[in-house]
């Protein structure tokens, strides 16, 4: 069973950046899919991004295209969402998730393991 602690949130001003990591526990993080997700006071939980096992296959939610980027070191057990060019809408606690399944999937509950939550808010 893995284990997921994130990390990197914080408050920013619009405009600026921030990176999370989430390390993993155990010896097959290799063999998982990760996904980033985040949920918003009073919405439901939404895709942001994922990877396949080796990075090759990445999907993004249209909201973060082209500002968020996903990447994962299997070495170091972790994956990384480097959030740039943040808005006001993107606060929100952001999670990470592992799916044993290495097919990269959009859907929450296609995911198997979930971290804590980091708290990332962002003022105008």
């Amino acid at each position: 069973q893995a284990q997921l602690v994130e990390s990197g949130g914080g408050l920013v001003q619009a405009g600026g950046s921030l990176r999370l990591s989430c390390v993993a526990s155990g010896r097959t993080f290799s063999t998982y899919a990760m996904g980033w997700f985040r949920q918003a006071p009073g919405k439901e939980r939404e895709f942001v991004a994922a990877i396949s096992l080796s990075g090759g296959t990445i999907y993004y939610a249209d909201s973060v295209k082209g500002r968020f980027t996903i990447s994962r070191d299997n070495a170091k057990n972790t994956v990384y969402l480097q959030m740039n060019s943040l808005k006001p809408e993107d606060t929100a606690v952001y999670y990470c998730a592992a799916r044993t399944i290495g097919v990269v999937v959009t859907e929450a509950k296609h995911y198997d393991y979930w971290g804590q939550g980091t708290q990332v808010t962002v003022s105008s």
